[in-house]
């Protein structure tokens, strides 16, 4: 499903010094598998995801999503990628704060294949503890419930891949283990991968296949800690 090859992302920092900050070699996930990356703040993996969903260019590599070649394609053509194979769960929800919660998921899924599926988003919310909240704005809800949506936002279209960055981070210990329950359910419910990123250990802990970020980042190599 993912297939990541000599993947690589430097910045100029402020004195003018290039730095790595991604230099992966190789990395795999397969059709409906579940991994966890432990990574600190710094390490990159942030970088990681977005280089992998398209949103940031890489400077070099491959990012073979179901087959298809992220990095050799256009701005568009990635954007029509993402729709139709992405799920993104961010950290911070990135929720429009003018649109219900039905709205939020409707117009995300807009963006896909299928067009917008009012009556799939409604049961995707229903599947995630919302029914009751379909017509509530994000200041309305609880911070769980706005990671819920978020959840549900990233998973209605049905993707082949799910990316999750630090998603139960903004939460308390309880809700993130409810929250991380259902990401991994419904995304074995729609046999989707997932590959989520994180420095909580009790959140690594609950997956089965789990990797140290540092020992594919070849840019950390020899980094101060």
């Amino acid at each position: 499903m993912l297939a990541v090859t000599d993947l690589k992302k430097s910045f100029v920092a402020p004195d003018g010094e290039r730095v790595d900050i991604v230099n992966v070699a190789q990395f795999a996930l397969a059709a409906g598998e579940q991994m966890a990356l432990r990574g600190e703040s710094g390490s990159g993996k942030t970088t990681f995801l977005n280089m992998i969903a398209g949103i940031l260019a890489a400077d070099s590599g491959r990012v073979a999503i179901d087959g298809a070649d992220m990095t050799a394609l256009s701005e568009a053509k990635r954007d029509r990628l993402r729709a139709e194979k992405l799920g993104y769960i961010f950290q911070t929800f990135n929720l429009l704060q003018g649109y219900t919660v039905i709205e939020n998921v409707v117009l995300g899924m807009s963006f896909g294949p299928r067009g917008a599926d009012k009556a799939h988003a409604k049961h995707v919310l229903e599947r995630m503890g919302l029914g009751h909240r379909l017509d509530h704005f994000p200041r309305q809800l609880s911070t769980g419930q706005q990671q819920r949506v978020a959840v549900a936002r990233a998973l209605a279209n049905r993707p082949k891949l799910v990316l999750a960055d630090e998603p139960t981070g903004n939460l308390d210990r309880k809700h993130s283990s409810e929250a991380l329950v259902l990401i991994r359910e419904v995304c074995r419910e729609h046999g989707a991968a997932l590959l989520l990123v994180s420095h909580d250990e009790l959140v690594l802990g609950q997956f089965e296949k789990r990797q140290d970020f540092g020992e594919i980042n070849l840019a950390m190599k020899g980094a101060p800690r």
